[in-house]
């Protein structure tokens, strides 16, 4: 006889994919036939905000609770369910199963017949806030919601499990209104590799007492996840009691049958779709356009509405059938010409209809960009920093998700047109706070003259974090005076509202008021404008093809040696992003794919900086490991300010 099949269950997970759309059920779980990006994505945001150190530390903070580490699903069950048996129990990882539907529950706190059900994210919240996961309008908080239904299917499976039990629901969060009381708390937790998964190894001597004053605050939601049990849940193409939903979408899931998809604005989120590093896969996006909408290849070749840059209308077009950007009109936009510069609208026509003033190539706003220019002071300064925010702080008197600022790149472009990649910091040492050092260094860097550029608010925002961290300072460095006032000269205004003199340019917004090139679907990352600016300047391709960047004589670099940027393939200029070698040897391609994509994904900063910093905090690695990674850290935030010269410089010849 054939072996039995094995169980296909609805897990919260899958319960969660079936929400966004229920059509995904049919993809999810086959990476050999439908590409998924989402699993990566998941996977690298938990590393970069320190998801599973906020596991390890809940299970710290309910001591003497049993973890269920059975390998197959029945055998977790049958496990969770001894240990239900007793009258008082803790347990993590807990399953619960009630036909299709499966759950394993981060927390469970039995005592006699009374169940505490907790699920713990590394989601932050302000549990002194007025309407705790209320919006403003009387409703669950949208930024909560996913979390909200992720326990109530919880406590729907449990309660079927075991009717027996009176279930109370809570969430576990990282609270920042809560100051971290010890030193070194993120250092407890380090992470190894095992077959691929993260494992997470506590300190010796670790127990409840050595962690000081909780960041992670318990809240009974019970009223939320009640409304949400009793309200109809909202699906695209889905509407009834979450009871209801939930069975349908365990028995479609087990019969491997695909739900009629229903096509919408939340297709621009699809993970199921193909990628360079995926190209041998199905896409099940477009799948569910050809079977809703017949679409071809050569429709999505075309373009669709869903790539409509910074466009809140897709929704509206997709009801209409406007799916094609070919049948998009001004109309469509509520177009509006921009004041000072390129509207939102002007750019979505732009990018719609493939037209522009001027035609050519691209457009590109010689008068405004002239006005600009004509205000800046040379030597001119290109900064660009790294970040990580994570959940558990790295020191005492920080609040999680507490701004480290820990790298920053400098690139300087002198009145004779001389380039000089000038400076540079970076500081991963596991426990040391680089804030105050990160700042110093960049003042010393930047000296007083010169006007100073970033690309996106990025670089003000982490300033100012700075700022607020030096005026809380109960016990601030000796120079505490003196870098407030640097920070303040680069981000703020003098109270007679004239801009100081060094406040700082925002490159990306110049980008989006002045520049316009098809190849970057109107986007204003830099991630698309610098290999649309290679492609089309005959200056950058003559002055960057040749190995003079690193060289003798050539172009000062502190970590290249006759780089040549400049490539092509097929007579296309290649990405110089794609030039590097990846920042990890460790993960599969389709990752790093995703850890570049940083206009594509949202992980806790975005980006593989973030990620590889993370991992030299919270991993164990090896010394030549650790220096490989640093090294890259090095090459790609030099890139980052490399790429804003370049792009710099091609529209300054494009003026002339």
């Amino acid at each position: 006889m054939p072996p039995a099949a094995k169980p296909h269950y609805l897990t919260k997970s899958r319960f969660k994919t079936a929400i966004d759309c229920p059509t995904k059920l049919f993809y999810t779980g086959t990476p050999d036939i439908y590409a998924d990006t989402k699993q990566e994505d998941d996977f690298l945001k938990a590393l970069a905000e320190g998801g599973f150190q906020v596991g390890e530390l809940a299970k710290l903070m309910h001591p003497g609770g049993f973890e269920v580490t059975a390998k197959t699903h029945q055998s977790q069950i049958d496990e969770t369910a001894r240990l239900l048996e007793r009258d008082e129990v803790t347990i993590f990882e807990g399953a619960i199963c009630h036909g299709g539907l499966f759950a394993r529950v981060d927390v469970l706190r039995k005592t006699g017949s009374r169940v505490e059900l907790i699920e713990v994210k590394a989601k932050s919240f302000n549990s002194g806030a007025d309407n705790l996961f209320r919006g403003s309008k009387g409703g669950i908080d949208s930024g909560m919601l996913p979390y909200l239904q992720d326990v109530a299917f919880q406590r729907h499976v449990m309660s079927l499990a075991y009717p027996h039990l009176q279930v109370s629901s809570f969430l576990m969060l990282a609270d920042k209104s809560k100051l971290c009381s010890v030193d070194d708390l993120n250092q407890r937790f380090k992470i190894r590799r095992q077959d691929g998964r993260p494992v997470v190894t506590v300190a010796p001597g670790t127990t409840p007492d050595t962690l000081g004053t909780p960041v992670l605050t318990s809240v009974n939601v019970d009223e939320f996840v009640d409304e949400i049990l009793r309200e109809p849940l909202l699906a695209p193409g889905a509407e009834g009691q979450l009871a209801d939903l939930a069975r349908d979408w365990a028995d479609k899931y087990q019969a491997d049958a695909r739900i009629n998809p229903t096509v919408g604005a939340h297709c621009a989120k699809c993970e199921f779709r193909t990628s360079p590093s995926n190209a041998g896969l199905k896409s099940g996006l477009h799948e569910c356009w050809k079977i809703a909408k017949g679409w071809t290849e050569s429709d999505f070749a075309n373009g669709c509405v869903l790539d409509l840059w910074n466009f809140k209308g897709k929704q509206k077009l997709i009801e209409a059938d406007v799916l094609s950007l070919d049948n998009v009109t001004k109309d469509h936009l509520k177009y509006k010409a921009g004041a000072a510069g390129l509207s939102r609208s002007e750019r979505q026509w732009m990018q719609a209809s493939g037209i522009w003033p001027g035609g050519g190539n691209f457009y590109i706003d010689r008068a405004l960009m002239q006005r600009e220019m004509a205000n800046w002071c040379f030597p001119l300064h290109f900064i660009d920093f790294e970040t990580s925010r994570v959940a558990i702080p790295f020191f005492a008197g920080q609040r999680p998700y507490s701004n480290i600022a820990f790298q920053f790149s400098h690139h300087m472009v002198a009145a004779d047109r001389r380039v000089e990649h000038k400076s540079q910091f970076l500081t991963a040492t596991p426990g040391v706070n680089p804030n105050y050092d990160f700042v110093r260094q960049l003042d010393k860097a930047l000296g007083s003259v010169g006007t100073v550029f970033m690309w996106s608010p990025h670089e003000n925002t982490t300033l100012n974090a700075v700022l607020d961290e030096l005026q809380q300072d109960c016990a601030p460095p000796a120079d505490a005076e003196r870098l407030k006032e640097f920070i303040l000269g680069l981000t703020s205004k003098k109270d007679d509202g004239r801009v100081w003199s060094r406040s700082m340019v925002d490159l990306c917004r110049l980008a989006e008021k002045a520049f316009f090139h098809p190849a970057t679907n109107a986007s204003c990352s830099i991630k698309k404008v610098l290999p649309a600016v290679m492609q089309s300047s005959d200056y950058l391709k003559q002055r960057y093809s040749k190995p003079v960047y690193g060289a003798q004589g050539g172009i000062p670099s502190l970590n290249f040696k006759d780089q040549i940027w400049w490539q092509e393939s097929d007579c296309v200029a290649l990405d110089p992003y794609k030039l590097l070698p990846p920042v990890f040897t460790d993960l599969p391609p389709d990752v790093m794919d995703a850890l570049e994509s940083d206009e594509e994904l949202e992980i806790a900063q975005g980006g593989a900086a973030t990620t590889a910093y993370a991992r030299l905090q919270f991993e164990d690695l090896a010394p030549v490991e650790r220096q490989n990674i640093e090294a890259a850290l090095l090459r790609y935030c030099e890139l980052d300010t490399l790429a804003m010269v370049m792009i710099y410089e091609a529209w300054r010849e494009w003026l002339h």
